[in-house]
C-alpha cells in the first residue's frame, strides 16, 4: 500500500480505537457501579473524566446503547440504563437459551483438554475465595474474572464463536445485578459447592441434568435480587 494511502487511513483507525476505548472505560464504570443507574452522562464531564474527545466519546456511548447499558435522552443526550426486574429477566431468559444449547454442544464435543479447563478454573476460583475470604462478596474484578472464566470453560467446547460471544456479553450485562447478590452471600464454601456440583454434572456428561442445573443456576441471581412476588 502506498504511504499516502496508509497515512490517509490512520485518522479513521485512530478514531475507531478512541471510540472503542471510550466504550470500554464507560462500560467498566457502569458495571462497577461508579456510574449509577439512571445517572446523566454529560459529554463535557466525560471528556474531562476520561481525557477523550467528544466525538469518539459519543461514538463509544452509541455502542453501549446497542448493548442496553445506556439509553438516549433528548437530542444526543445519554444516561445510564436503569436496573429492573424486567431487564434482568430479559438477560436471564436469553442467556439461558444460549447456554443450555452451548452446554449440550460442549458436552457432546468436549475432549480431555476441555474437562481440564473446567477443573482448573474451578480450582482457581476456590483458591481465590480461600485466600481473600469475605472480599469475594463485593464482586471484585479479580474474582469476577475467575467466575466468568469458569462459566466460559463450561461452554468452551461448544464449537461456536457466536454462542461464546453472546455468553460473554450477557454475563457482563448481568454484572450490576450479580454485585447485589454477592454482597449478601453468607458463605464462600457454599458458593464454591454450588459450582462444584454443576461442574460434576457436566463432567459426568449428563446433558439433561447439566442443562437443568445450569438453568436453575442462572435464574438464581434473578430470584435472589427480585424474589418471586416482589415489585420491580
Amino acid at each position: 500500500m502506498p504511504e499516502a494511502d496508509r497515512q490517509a487511513g490512520r485518522p479513521a483507525i485512530e478514531a475507531a480505537t478512541l471510540s472503542e476505548r471510550a466504550a470500554t472505560l464507560v462500560e467498566q464504570d457502569i458495571l462497577a457501579g461508579h456510574l449509577a443507574p439512571g445517572s446523566r452522562l454529560g459529554i463535557v464531564d466525560l471528556v474531562q473524566r476520561y481525557e477523550i474527545g467528544a466525538t469518539p466519546l459519543r461514538e463509544g456511548l452509541s455502542r453501549l446503547m446497542s448493548r442496553g447499558l445506556i439509553v438516549g435522552t433528548g437530542q444526543r443526550g445519554f444516561r445510564v440504563a436503569d436496573i429492573s426486574r424486567d431487564d434482568l429477566l430479559d438477560i436471564t431468559t436469553i442467556r439461558t437459551a444460549i447456554e443450555v444449547e452451548a452446554i449440550r454442544l460442549a458436552i457432546t464435543h468436549g475432549d480431555d483438554a476441555w474437562e481440564a479447563g473446567i477443573v482448573s478454573t474451578l480450582h482457581q476460583m476456590r483458591r481465590h475465595i480461600e485466600r481473600t475470604g469475605d472480599e469475594f462478596r463485593e464482586g471484585a474484578e479479580d474474582f469476577d474474572r475467575l467466575h466468568k472464566g469458569f462459566h466460559t470453560a463450561l461452554l468452551a467446547a461448544c464449537g461456536s464463536k457466536r454462542l461464546l460471544a453472546a455468553h460473554s456479553d450477557l454475563y457482563d450485562q448481568a454484572y450490576r445485578y450479580r454485585r447485589v447478590m454477592m454482597r449478601s452471600m453468607d458463605s464462600g464454601r457454599k458458593f464454591v459447592r454450588g459450582h462444584q456440583l454443576l461442574a460434576d454434572r457436566v463432567l459426568a456428561r449428563d446433558i439433561p441434568g447439566s442443562q437443568a442445573m445450569l438453568e436453575a443456576h442462572l435464574r438464581s441471581t434473578l430470584n435472589f435480587v427480585y424474589p418471586p412476588g416482589s415489585e420491580s
